[in-house]
């Protein structure tokens, strides 16, 4: 979707809560919004109940949504979510281990039976990995990799400098490409 049509569908759904513009606002950031919450809740039955009050918020306070330019929607948005996030975990005191059976469904229907269950595998061992993070750099990390923003929309919702998001995802990532080689090394 380009930012003009974003726009528009923003303007329409704040003017008369128009239904068509908040379902089309829904669908596009829906997979984005439900990768990043699942990833921090970990249950999918809980990412779905967080979703769902994630996306009731952003209804009941479009009206006081300001768009400031591209990016600036998704920033604001995932503002809500982060915010949700942590009421969850607040709530809740502790983050689950995330399951097998509670990771996204691999998109790919050419990959066999063992090759998507070693895909899954895989992205439980990167979520574990992810969480011997520290909590800026899982956090900078999350928004980038499962929520799809770009480093000026995380540096909005962060409030903190797009240089310093791009430093804590360069780390991040060395971090993580390194206590992967030590965890494959000690598997051997």
């Amino acid at each position: 979707m380009d930012a003009e049509h974003e726009r528009h569908l923003i303007e329409q759904a704040q003017r008369n809560t128009d239904p068509a513009a908040i379902q089309a606002l829904y669908r596009q950031y829906f997979p984005r919004v439900f990768a990043y919450v699942a990833y921090r809740v970990g249950r999918k039955q809980d990412a779905e109940d967080v979703v769902s009050e994630i996306f009731l918020r952003v209804i009941e306070h479009l009206d006081t949504f300001e768009y400031r330019g591209e990016g600036s929607f998704a920033a604001w948005m995932f503002k809500i979510a982060h915010t949700q996030v942590a009421n969850f975990h607040r709530i809740h005191e502790t983050q689950s281990p995330i399951l097998l059976e509670d990771l996204p469904d691999i998109q790919s229907n050419a990959l066999a039976p063992d090759s998507a269950l070693i895909q899954k595998e895989l992205f439980a061992r990167l979520h574990h990995l992810i969480t011997t993070l520290a909590p800026r750099r899982q956090e900078v990390i999350t928004l980038k990799f499962f929520g799809g923003l770009r480093n000026q929309e995380i540096a909005e919702l962060l409030g903190l400098d797009e240089r310093t998001i791009a430093s804590h995802l360069s780390r991040g990532l060395e971090d993580l490409q390194r206590k992967f080689e030590e965890e494959k090394a000690n598997h051997e």
